[in-house]
């Protein structure tokens, strides 16, 4: 029979203790410049000792890849000049126009401007959502939307995008596919198609088959179509004809697209060479929310201060204010560092194109710059640099490789910008196939499967060597 007996150990472990601030603290990484605005007003109401401070006060040094370089005064204003970020605004001005003799200004004429497909969309999206952060992550998603107002990332995607919860995403993407126009937020062209047949109730099994198969159609496959969809040839006419009634491209119906409104986080210019050449990076300062603490009006108010209370308030508020500065501090460096990193070990993509970009991982900056893999990750996330070569994400430079025959690895997107590069510079007469296109990459000491190149082409949405073939002929 066991007996029960009672031990006292003394054991020593390590814990980690996730206090609000540090919470605050690894959120403010996550966010980019605009959403961190949003969060350091909310810090200004809140707190009587935080104040706005000047755009170009205290600003953290730029950072260079490479050798370090001095620093412009001019730098972004040039740079937005050279990337138009500032284009087509010129001719707006602080107030209405006064040019009443002009018929184009008339009050007759101006009361029938048409709203652009952003102002139709939002305010679809304040009446259908109630909650500011759904509001604020449509607002994003309709950002995001191409010219022909299609969602083109992988839903799976977005939240990491987005830095926001799966299940907010899930929920909010059928209320945006819902909104008018109809196809609107579709990942592609078949669901497009679907979205609006649904909508007229004439999408049902044979139609959903037809749309599925749609490449079939362009390869000029018909019976093999009938015979998928369970259809003889006139049905399969009257098919495609009523597919010839939607509408492709929603967004087209606006003159007024939705402008791409993807503020950059970071700036990045070249250094001319006769003063050494390399990158020059900074913050986007327009962007970047500055915040300073008032000490003068806390040692004020502390003095006449008389309950215990009183004072504790007074003290944790100011305690706070200080935290947030250097906190705000501390993210920017982060950013800097980490940015300045990828461009230096990206330096070919941006000296040569996108067949040069580097293979590289998260680890890979981690490990460069001594942070945690976590960290970088987050710092990347749904964040932008302005470059020469214009506007990407900062996950973007993360890519996997392939190892070739010459023993260099190769980027997934510079492979794809080769195949790209191959296809648009085949001949007519001799269109390339997908295997000839694996001898023209191995020749150049790329070592990739067939089904790999399938791959890419299909994500690149080229067709296939007898599409093409055929598309050619015509």
């Amino acid at each position: 029979m066991s007996t029960l007996t009672q031990n006292l150990d003394l054991r020593q472990a390590q814990t980690l203790i996730m206090t609000p601030q540090l919470r605050q603290a690894i959120e403010m990484l996550q966010l980019n410049n605009l959403e961190l605005a949003e969060l350091v007003e909310k810090e200004l109401e809140q707190n009587p000792f935080l104040e706005k401070g000047e755009a170009d006060s205290e600003s953290p040094e730029p950072e260079s890849a490479g050798e370090p370089k001095e620093i412009t005064d001019n730098m972004e204003e040039s740079f937005r000049q050279n990337n138009n970020f500032d284009a087509g605004t010129s001719a707006m001005g602080s107030g209405g126009s006064t040019r009443f003799e002009d018929p184009e200004f008339s009050l007759e004429n101006r009361l029938h401007d048409e709203k652009s497909l952003r102002d139709h969309l939002t305010d679809q999206l304040h009446i259908a959502c109630n909650d500011p952060r759904d509001r604020m992550i449509g607002a994003l998603l309709i950002d995001r939307l191409d010219e022909s107002g299609y969602l083109r990332e992988d839903p799976d995607c977005l939240p990491d995008i987005l830095g926001c919860a799966p299940e907010r995403v899930n929920r909010l993407l059928p209320i945006l596919k819902s909104f008018d126009p109809t196809g609107i937020f579709a990942q592609d062209l078949k669901e497009c198609m679907a979205l609006q047949l649904e909508e007229q109730g004439k999408l049902n099994a044979p139609m959903r088959l037809f749309i599925e198969n749609l490449a079939l159609l362009g390869s000029y496959e018909h019976d093999k179509l009938c015979e998928l969809c369970g259809v003889n040839q006139t049905y399969l006419q009257d098919m495609l004809a009523e597919i010839k009634t939607l509408n492709p491209k929603p967004a087209g119906l606006f003159d007024h697209f939705v402008m791409q409104a993807i503020v950059p986080d970071v700036l990045m210019k070249r250094i001319p060479k006769h003063e050494g050449g390399g990158w020059r990076v900074e913050l986007n300062q327009e962007t970047l929310p500055r915040v300073l603490v008032n000490q003068e009006y806390f040692t004020t108010v502390l003095n006449t201060a008389i309950k215990k209370e009183d004072k504790t308030y007074l003290n944790n508020q100011m305690a706070a204010a200080n935290w947030l500065v250097r906190a705000l501090d501390q993210r920017a460096q982060t950013i800097l560092k980490t940015a300045s990193k990828i461009i230096e070990e990206q330096d070919a993509f941006f000296m040569f194109g996108v067949e040069f970009l580097k293979p590289m991982t998260l680890k890979d900056i981690a490990e460069k710059i001594e942070m945690h893999e976590s960290t970088v990750s987050r710092v990347t996330t749904n964040k932008y640099i302005g470059t020469p070569r214009g506007l990407f994400e900062l996950k973007y430079f993360f890519t996997t490789g392939l190892v070739g025959a010459d023993g260099l690895t190769h980027s997934a997107e510079s492979i794809k910008a080769r195949i790209k590069a191959l296809i648009d510079a085949e001949d007519p007469k001799k269109i390339l196939s997908d295997d000839t296109i694996v001898e023209r990459l191995e020749a150049e000491g790329i070592d990739v499967a067939r089904r790999t190149i399938a791959k890419y082409r299909e994500a690149l949405n080229i067709p296939s060597s007898v599409q093409r073939r055929k598309m050619k002929r015509r």
